[in-house]
């Protein structure tokens, strides 16, 4: 039986490989870019309820926190959180954050209740029940409240295998014996996102690409040399159609529709 990945023993490798590059920065600028355009209500003096499900070392938790809004981070690695909070007390913001050990799964047995902004970033792609994961997040918001999704995108991976040339892979559905301690298990297909979404009653309001430009240049050392100029033009086009899908994740900004429940 598969289970889902926790990276309790390998958070400085995790910090270093993902946080730590090129990479990382673009995804915490995309993100942050994101929410501050999305969410209305997050520059407005006023404490709202956010909870950050996978949130690691609380880069975006911190963030958020530090605009005042009360953070609730879960993550089933009891290094990262401690990484978390051990950030909070250094700037200071250790009030607006309240760590909880567990998985995703356990959120309903949690009583955390519910929230104005439920994120989870880069976590279902671990996750072996993708779907259910996606109706305990849904139960998590409020019934005006938002969801900030982003996954591993299985459509740019394919792309991008396509474009180096790993034809046998690609051939092979993108499976490998070995896999490689990092790299996510389970991409996920956008048309099954979509139509879980859909069944969830959860509207799309926002689609961004992460990483459209960066995974698929022909020098990568200019990610090294050009990263601002990289950045600028990762944040200009990547909400555009003919970019937004070859993001290698995607993140989804969602609300509630015609929810009768």
């Amino acid at each position: 039986m598969k289970n889902d990945r926790s990276f309790d023993t390998i958070s400085s490798k995790f910090s270093k490989n993902i946080y730590g590059t090129n990479k990382g920065k673009i995804r915490e600028a995309v993100l942050k870019r994101d929410l501050t355009e999305g969410v209305p209500w997050l520059g407005i003096n006023t404490s709202m309820r956010i909870l950050d499900v996978g949130g690691g070392q609380g880069q975006l938790a911190l963030f958020l926190a530090a605009q005042g809004h009360h953070v609730t981070l879960i993550d089933i690695s009891k290094e990262m959180l401690d990484v978390a909070m051990s950030n909070a007390t250094q700037q200071n913001l250790q009030q607006n954050l309240t760590t909880v050990h567990g998985a995703l799964q356990s959120i309903p047995d949690l009583a955390l209740g519910q929230f104005d902004l439920v994120l989870c970033h880069a976590v279902l792609e671990w996750v072996v029940e993708q779907q259910k994961a996606l109706t305990i997040l849904k139960s998590c918001m409020q019934r005006d409240g938002l969801l900030s999704l982003m996954y591993y995108n299985r459509d740019a991976q394919r792309f991008a295998n396509l474009v180096y040339g790993n034809f046998d892979y690609v051939q092979n559905d993108l499976k490998v014996k070995k896999k490689v301690s990092l790299n996510p298990n389970q991409p996920l297909d956008p048309k099954d996102v979509a139509a879980w979404l859909n069944d969830l009653n959860l509207s799309v309001l926002a689609k961004t690409g992460v990483r459209c430009i960066n995974d698929y240049l022909r020098d990568p050392k200019k990610a090294e040399n050009q990263f601002n100029e990289l950045l600028a033009m990762e944040l200009k086009f990547n909400r555009q159609d003919a970019y937004a899908s070859l993001g290698r994740y995607t993140h989804l900004l969602c609300t509630a529709f015609n929810d009768n429940e």
